[in-house]
């Protein structure tokens, strides 16, 4: 009966840490991107230790209580869309030509996010950073995410195997 409830117990309490390490990182500016990446890293220790299911329920109340509850709404955002790359980065992998399909749902990921929120929901503090930025500094952004992205899945691949 322990080992039912074991990974049950740990997924609950790594939603705890990830919920509070997206609310802490409204604190520190740059957290914006990083309180992401590590409930990223967190997700990959979930999935690791308690399985594919747990990972997927896991992901979906950081998701949920992250939009809820943290004061920074980009952050929780940018976890939303990738939040899941952890579950299926196995998948992934097993693919031939991997990293196109993996900088596909990263650039499709943050392209439709970033639209949704500067168009469609006009985040309002989201619209006054990027409104004097050009197409150039867009693309640089982008080209920052995916060098992030791509160290972030080769952490995952070297340290969760």
């Amino acid at each position: 009966m322990a080992s039912k409830a074991y990974p049950i117990a740990l997924g609950g309490m790594l939603t705890a840490v990830a919920v509070v390490l997206m609310c802490i990182g409204t604190i520190i500016p740059v957290a914006t991107y990083a309180a992401p990446v590590l409930c990223l890293l967190l997700g990959a220790v979930v999935c690791r230790l308690c399985g594919r299911r747990i990972a997927w329920a896991w992901y979906g109340a950081v998701a949920i209580l992250s939009l809820l509850l943290a004061p920074d709404k980009e952050a929780a955002a940018v976890f939303a869309v990738l939040g899941y790359y952890p579950i299926v980065k196995p998948k992934l992998d097993k693919r031939k030509g991997s990293w196109f399909y993996k900088a596909l749902l990263f650039n499709g990921s943050i392209v439709l996010l970033y639209w949704l929120m500067l168009k469609l929901l006009g985040v309002d503090q989201l619209v006054s950073d990027f409104e004097g930025f050009g197409i150039a500094m867009y693309a640089v952004l982008l080209l920052l995410g995916n060098v992030i992205f791509f160290l972030v899945d080769r952490l995952l691949s070297r340290r969760f195997r």
